[in-house]
C-alpha cells in the first residue's frame, strides 16, 4: 500500500514529523509526504485554510503520479477535503474527520485540543457538518501557535496536557483528540501525562486508509 500525506502549509519540518508519525502507526505501508510550499507557513483559521487550497489541489496529481493509492490531507481543519475528494481519483481522508470517526468507532465522547482560538470555529463547523456533534464534548484552544506546537518544547507539552486534563474534569470527555498535525509527534509524551485515551489524526488516518484500500479498493 502506498499512502501520501499532503501538508497544506509550507513548513517542511512539519511534513517530516507527520510522515514519521504515520510510518510509526502503519510501518508496513509505503508512506511519503508532500508540502504545499505555496501555502501559508501555518494554517490558523479560515483565511489561512482558504489560501492553502489552490496549492493543495495542485499536489493531488503529484501524489497520484508517485503511486498513492490514498491521500491524507494533513491539516486538522480538513483543508480542501471536499474539493480534493472530487478531483483526486482515489480515496482522500482528512486527519480531523479520521479522528472523529475513530472516536465514534471506539464509543468515546471526545474533546478536541487545538492550537489558537481562531481555529475553533472552523473545527466546530466541520464537526457539525460531518455529523459528529453528538459525541463532541468540547473544542478547546491551547493558545499555542501551530509552529510553537511543532517545536514540541517541554512547556508546550505542559500546556497541552493541562488542557486535556481540563477537558476530562470540566467537559466529561472520555478521550482527547489532538487537534493539530504538529501534535502527532507529541502523542507519547502527552499520553504519559493523562488517563484519557488520546486520538491522533495522523495515526487514525493511516489505519483507516489501510482499511479502505485493503478492504474496499479496486
Amino acid at each position: 500500500m502506498k499512502l501520501a500525506y499532503i501538508n497544506p502549509n509550507a513548513t517542511v519540518g512539519m511534513t517530516t514529523g507527520i510522515v514519521t508519525a504515520a510510518r510509526k502507526a502503519l510501518p508496513e505501508a509505503e508512506i511519503f509526504g508532500l508540502t504545499n510550499t505555496s501555502g501559508p507557513v501555518a494554517i490558523q483559521g479560515k483565511a489561512d485554510g482558504d489560501a492553502a487550497v489552490p496549492g493543495l489541489l495542485s499536489l493531488l496529481p503529484v501524489a497520484r503520479a508517485q503511486g498513492a493509492q490514498a491521500i491524507v490531507i494533513a491539516c486538522f481543519d480538513d483543508t480542501g477535503l471536499n474539493e480534493a475528494r472530487a478531483r483526486a481519483g482515489c480515496p482522500v481522508l482528512g486527519i480531523g474527520q479520521a479522528s472523529y470517526v475513530m472516536a465514534q468507532l471506539l464509543g468515546l465522547r471526545f474533546s478536541v485540543i487545538t492550537s489558537m482560538a481562531i481555529s475553533v470555529p472552523v473545527i466546530e463547523e466541520n464537526i457539525r457538518e460531518q455529523g459528529f456533534a453528538g459525541i463532541c464534548a468540547s473544542v478547546r484552544a491551547s493558545g499555542l501557535p501551530v509552529l510553537t506546537i511543532d517545536e514540541g518544547a517541554p512547556e508546550t507539552i505542559d500546556r497541552i496536557a493541562a488542557e486535556i486534563e481540563t477537558a476530562r474534569l470540566e467537559d466529561a470527555a472520555t478521550c482527547a483528540v489532538l487537534g493539530c498535525a504538529g501534535m502527532a509527534p507529541l502523542q507519547g509524551a502527552l499520553a504519559a501525562r493523562t488517563s484519557l485515551r488520546l486520538i491522533d489524526g495522523v495515526s487514525a488516518s493511516a489505519l483507516l486508509a489501510k482499511a479502505i484500500v485493503s478492504g474496499f479498493g479496486p
